[in-house]
């Protein structure tokens, strides 16, 4: 069975995004395709970037991001959970991605997304970078307005409608996640 991660992109103040992974992690544990779990990069803390050598040679100073590379490792695929921060990604998450890199390749990822505009803008620049990272991205995603799923800005509720997408969207994570985790196995031997 492989294992999913979802990840909270956001750490600011007041942010959307703690409800908005919950809701995801708590539909996902429903399911009985994969084994799930919640990362809040708010808990992970990373500083900004901060190792002297690029993440492709994964030669590590730093604890944390030691401790980072191990917790990605072992995951087959991600949701990755993003607000939509002047029609880009929040830094903290762009950071989180930017320490690692073939803790990341040839995995699979999916976005659920929020903002003015459903978090598009994130997520277009999200998909640039998941190629760069040789993540695979599935093409379903949700995408939340701030205007009809969160009441005041703030308080998130989400149309049903958005259970069934999320839904579609894991169907196709842990398809992509599986054969992903094929194509590592082999690239081992």
């Amino acid at each position: 069975m492989i294992r999913i991660a979802t990840i909270i992109g956001s750490t600011r103040p007041g942010r959307n995004g703690e409800a908005v992974g919950k809701w995801v992690h708590e539909i996902a544990s429903k399911r009985t395709d994969a084994t799930y779990e919640l990362i809040d990069l708010k808990e992970v803390n990373l500083p900004l970037l901060d190792e002297p050598n690029s993440p492709a040679m994964q030669q590590y100073t730093k604890q944390h991001t030691k401790d980072w590379s191990a917790r990605i490792d072992g995951f087959d695929a991600f949701v990755f959970v993003t607000p939509e921060y002047n029609h880009g990604v929040p830094a903290a998450l762009k950071n989180a991605l930017d320490f690692l890199y073939k803790e990341w390749n040839n995995k699979a990822a999916g976005f659920v997304a929020y903002g003015n505009t459903g978090g598009a803008r994130s997520v277009e620049h999200l998909r640039a970078t998941m190629a760069e990272l040789q993540i695979a991205d599935v093409r379903e995603q949700v995408a939340l307005s701030l205007f009809t799923d969160f009441e005041n800005y703030s308080v998130f509720k989400p149309a049903a409608f958005h259970e069934k997408k999320l839904n579609s969207l894991l169907d196709q994570l842990v398809s992509w996640g599986t054969a992903l985790k094929q194509v590592r196995a082999e690239s081992k031997k």
